[in-house]
């Protein structure tokens, strides 16, 4: 086989092994030696030292040291220290684990009952009220936290018990709670956004600019979904009973500046800051992990047990990111010079496909890689694939990057492997199917494709906030 050939090889055990449920980061790290070993082999350096031993008439035990030393000689274990130092000193990543500590802290502080509970008062007027105040907790709190899975599991347990008991269709409440916990995944400070600026090295700063205003129509179709289902379909989501009558305007006020503000204010901040330059990221995140401790204490919601709760999962899940960048680059390291990269260029190159139909191709097979991988996963692993294809096609990387965080959403809520919609089975009523959670999750999914054509058609929606900031 010819090393191209090894490389196609590679990348296709790699798949097949990542299916039969081996962990992600582990694989990688494992077939990026493996085959780095095949790739980097070279007898004549790696037993040097033994060959001159063997010269110079060396001792047997020195002979033997040097020989079984001349194994572990090869340039692959070089690779892979040098990358994992790499990861570990990148300054973008920093910025990771100070969000996920900022978003598990909110998580445990009790606030999203409290904001879930105001904007059902604030919002008793509208068609399908707790359906809108579950979308925009649903929106804030993705945005605080970035982790889908903890968004849709406690507003499960808050928000959809309580939309059910109001009587609303079980689907609809299914489809705004699953779609609503995926925002995170691209309004900022979104933490997949920062992996994909440090993947692609793409100013994370103009990629926040970019994500902002999609993120914000995105949110907005959701919301227009629901009021005008409501309106077309009343007993779909009808008015809770006494809700808020007897709460005046002045109370109203008061929960808004108790509960909804101050989150609001903490993301506003930390992300004005990171957009207007007054921070770097890393920076901004570190003001924004003090500021849910703060607002924690605050509510008085701060105990200790919280604290090493919030701490251990951030470890936990920073650990995973990090080791599985450390895995993707030797792994791409390897593929790169056994000359994958250059062989899906090449097959690439002989589709002849415009710059339209290549983001086609490109969407779907991230969309694809949706249904069995996780988006930390796609965006380290595979996008680094299509990322050197770009120029011959003329797409600039901060598109290409929107679109994947877009696409993104679809990979929690299309069916067979929706994941959102298994957090939501998982601590839902005994009697909510699956099949009712993805009946509702769908037209969400639709909505998304309708964002993406959109942002297509109207690119100016990604670029009008990095050109009005930082200029071309």
């Amino acid at each position: 086989m010819t090393d191209p050939q090894v490389a196609v090889a590679m990348l296709g055990i790699f798949i097949f092994i990542i299916l039969l449920g081996f962990p992600i980061a582990f694989t990688l790290m494992a077939m990026g030696i493996i085959f780095g070993y095949y790739a980097y082999f070279d007898a004549d350096r790696m037993w040097m030292p033994y060959t001159r031993a063997l010269q110079q008439d060396a001792d047997t035990f020195t002979l033997i040291q040097n020989y079984i030393g001349g194994f572990f000689n090869n340039r692959v274990f070089d690779l892979f220290v040098n990358q994992t130092y790499s990861v570990m000193a990148n300054d973008v990543l920093t910025a990771v684990p100070l969000f996920l500590f900022m978003g598990y802290v909110v998580e445990r502080a009790n606030i999203v009952d409290r904001l879930f509970q105001t904007l059902s008062v604030t919002t008793r007027r509208l068609p399908g009220s707790m359906a809108v105040a579950a979308l925009i907790t649903c929106a804030l709190f993705a945005t605080a936290t970035g982790i889908v899975g903890a968004v849709v599991t406690l507003m499960g347990l808050l928000a959809f018990p309580a939309m059910l008991k109001a009587r609303y269709d079980t689907s609809l409440a299914a489809g705004v709670i699953c779609a609503g916990g995926t925002l995170g995944i691209l309004i900022p400070p979104s933490i997949m956004l920062i992996v994909y600026a440090a993947t692609s090295g793409v100013s994370i700063v103009r990629l926040y600019a970019g994500a902002l205003l999609p993120g914000f129509l995105l949110a907005g179709m959701y919301l227009v979904y629901v009021v005008v289902r409501a309106m077309l379909q009343p007993q779909l989501a009808p008015k809770p009973e006494k809700l808020g009558d007897d709460v005046t305007a002045f109370q109203v006020v008061w929960m808004l500046l108790t509960s909804f503000f101050p989150l609001a204010f903490l993301i506003v901040a930390v992300l004005g800051a990171i957009l207007f330059g007054f921070a770097t990221p890393s920076e901004a995140a570190a003001i924004g992990a003090l500021g849910g401790l703060l607002l924690a204490m605050a509510y008085r919601a701060l105990t200790w047990k919280r604290l090493q709760e919030s701490v251990y999962l951030t470890v936990k899940t920073t650990a995973m990111v990090c080791w599985l960048f450390v895995g993707s680059w030797v792994f791409a390291s390897v593929f790169s010079y056994l000359g994958g990269e250059h062989l899906v260029s090449e097959f690439v190159q002989g589709l002849d496909l415009t710059p339209l139909q290549f983001l086609l191709l490109a969407q779907l097979i991230i969309f694809l890689l949706g249904w069995p991988l996780e988006w930390s996963e796609i965006i380290i692993i595979f996008v680094p694939i299509f990322l050197p294809l770009l120029p011959m096609f003329d797409i600039d990387p901060l598109f290409f990057g929107i679109l994947i965080a877009l696409n993104l959403q679809t990979s929690f809520l299309t069916p067979p492997m929706a994941m959102s919609a298994y957090y939501l089975k998982g601590i839902a009523p005994p009697h909510v199917r699956l099949t009712q959670i993805f009946a509702g999750s769908l037209p969400y999914v639709g909505m998304v494709f309708l964002a993406m054509i959109i942002l297509y058609n109207v690119p100016a929606i990604i670029y009008y906030l990095p050109q009005l900031v930082y200029g071309r």
